[in-house]
């Protein structure tokens, strides 16, 4: 048992760094507590009335990284202020909710999804970024436009790898293969496997939808969305993209299934591909060993003719809160956190890939099969800008897809209720 300036619990909600405290101090508290994680102590002090104190929100799995990240930035800062840095794990995609629900006691520095920006930038929740030339000239430019609102950017880009491809099994397909949906369909159907996509949520079964001419985007307000998902006019129509889903449906070598089932299904040999993103890397890598595949997504038969499949992108971004009681040392923080070196750090660490130009252009990361197929597929992906009431419409679209039309309705009936839905006020 470990008592005393050793005493730490081993599931604490909230995680603090005494960066503050002196080297020697903080030496001779340790000393007696070998073996133990000193971020993890009870035992800390309280930040004196001269100290900057900072919290940070991240992901939870991101929590080993941000503590070598904020030891680097004490380091670098040191004399020129007391740090008192605080962990707390809110995922990026809960972010905008955690924030809106108390602004002004919201974390300093945040990371969040770049589809949350425009909404906390209408809250008030983020200044425009001082001197943006260095952020700006430093990022992919796709990065900077996800992290801008009218030519202002708001953030620092962080990551950009929050979107999806084809991970494949090298075993069962061939460089031609992997070209063409319909063809790797009846390859796992013919060895009693499956291809899987998740139709559960409207970010992947855009990839369907986003090349043909019909669209999808965000209002001038801001709010509520349009579409065209059900048009009976142009080369593509909204019947033909659902007729082509319907066949998918019925194919003996797919499934729909979500994050947590595709993973499954990998492990189990189910699944031989499948369209996902690159959380999920090392553990395909692990599963398929030699034979593990990424690449950008195929094509697929609508209305008589090949259909690139297009993707939603996203990018995680780093944002510092108008509210913050030491705004310029969160800007200084999260400046460091977005920074070539520690984005480096973050693809060695976690896997995730680079805004940044030149830490996208490093060896390791240019050598990562996820982040190349990311990359290629990227001139058919565009920014998810989309209003909340696209979601639901989209699923219950797909559940009737899915599930043969137990509804009786048509197709262009199920289109209809779907963009109905969609565009509603």
């Amino acid at each position: 048992m470990l008592n005393g300036k050793c005493n730490f619990m081993e599931n604490i909600m909230k995680r603090i760094i005494p960066l503050w405290l002196p080297a020697l101090l903080l030496a001779v508290l340790l000393s007696g507590c070998q073996g133990s994680n000193p971020a993890a102590s009870q035992q800390e002090s309280s930040p004196g009335s001269d100290t900057v104190t900072l919290t940070v929100w991240g992901a939870q799995e991101d929590e080993e990284l941000l503590y070598q990240i904020f030891d680097s930035f004490q380091a670098a800062y040191q004399g020129q202020a007391n740090f008192f840095i605080q962990f707390e794990p809110i995922s990026e995609g809960r972010c905008m909710d955690a924030l809106m629900a108390d602004l002004e006691n919201g974390a300093d520095v945040f990371a969040f999804a770049d589809d949350q920006l425009n909404t906390l930038v209408a809250s008030g929740a983020l200044e425009p970024v001082k001197n943006p030339e260095a952020i700006i000239s430093a990022n992919l430019p796709e990065a900077v436009l996800a992290a801008s609102v009218n030519n202002t950017l708001y953030a620092l880009p962080l990551t950009a790898d929050n979107g999806y491809f084809l991970y494949y099994n090298k075993q069962y397909f061939s460089e031609e293969d992997i070209l063409s949906w319909d063809r790797m369909l009846q390859i796992a159907a013919d060895n009693g496997k499956k291809i899987s996509m998740e139709w559960s949520s409207g970010w992947y079964v855009y990839a369907l939808f986003g090349n043909t001419g019909l669209t999808v985007g965000l209002n001038d307000d801001g709010i509520t969305n349009y579409c065209t998902w059900n048009s009976t006019d142009g080369a593509v129509k909204g019947i033909d993209v659902a007729q082509a889903m319907l066949n998918m449906a019925n194919h003996p070598g797919f499934i729909s299934t979500d994050d947590a089932g595709f993973l499954e299904a990998v492990k189990n040999g189910t699944v031989i591909a499948g369209i996902n993103g690159v959380w999920n890397a090392v553990a395909v890598e692990d599963t398929w060993g030699s034979y593990y595949g990424a690449t950008m997504l195929p094509s697929y038969m609508c209305a008589g003719q090949p259909i690139q499949m297009a993707s939603f992108s996203g990018y995680k971004l780093i944002g510092v809160n108008s509210y913050s009681e030491h705004p310029e040392w969160a800007a200084k923080l999260a400046e460091w956190i977005a920074n070539e070196e520690n984005q480096k750090l973050r693809f060695q660490m976690r896997g995730q890939g680079p805004s940044n130009i030149r830490a996208a252009a490093s060896k390791e990361v240019q050598d990562s099969p996820a982040i190349t197929a990311l990359l290629n597929q990227s001139k058919y992906s565009g920014l998810q800008r989309i209003g909340g009431n696209f979601w639901e419409p989209v699923t219950a679209f797909t559940e009737e897809i899915l599930a043969k039309i137990p509804s009786g309705k048509s197709l262009q009936e199920l289109l209809d209720m779907m963009v109905e839905g969609i565009t509603a006020p």
